[in-house]
């Protein structure tokens, strides 16, 4: 395999399976109620964060990745104070990051170096997927911290078992492994 087909395979991975499986976790670990709520003014919500993800997927993969005609509101992903349910929300994301996937594994190597605009940024293929995988993967983090503070205790992704973090976060899900 190839750097490139590496890298590719890697973002899928990463944007299709555990950053979601680690946020749905999250969201079904929450009262309802929770999901809108900020921790304080100037902290998003669960439900904000999700809707941004999706925002952000949607500009930067299905449409600058992808070429298609995207319109986005991005100021009013944070200005949201209510909204869709949690089960809702994660549907669009989820169907956003499938849509984004096909887009994906379609990438070759030539394609990585193609130039591109987003946000009336110059970057190239390559730096559009590295940029979504790391604003998803700080995005699920915060959603994890939030998770932590209204439901503390009923998340856990990892064991230690002989100084070795092992993932539990994939269990019940396709991803799951014959116990070590």
């Amino acid at each position: 395999m190839s750097i490139a087909e590496n890298f590719v395979a890697r973002s899928r991975y990463w944007l299709t399976k555990e950053y979601p499986i680690k946020i749905r976790r999250c969201v079904d670990a929450l009262p309802g109620q929770v999901v809108w709520a900020r921790p304080n003014q100037s902290s998003n919500s669960i439900g904000n964060l999700l809707v941004h993800l999706t925002g952000n997927v949607t500009e930067w993969i299905l449409g600058g990745v992808g070429g298609r005609s995207i319109q986005r509101y991005r100021a009013g992903e944070f200005a949201q104070k209510d909204g869709a349910e949690a089960s809702t929300l994660l549907h669009n994301l989820e169907a956003v990051l499938k849509d984004a996937d096909s887009i994906l594994a379609g990438l070759t190597e030539k394609d990585l170096e193609r130039s591109i605009v987003i946000q009336e940024r110059e970057t190239t293929v390559l730096g559009a997927v590295y940029h979504v995988v790391e604003h998803f993967a700080m995005h699920t983090g915060q959603i994890i911290s939030i998770t932590k503070m209204y439901a503390p205790g009923k998340i856990h992704f990892y064991e230690d078992a002989g100084g070795v973090a092992r993932p539990t976060w994939h269990k019940g899900t396709a991803l799951d492994e014959a116990p070590h």
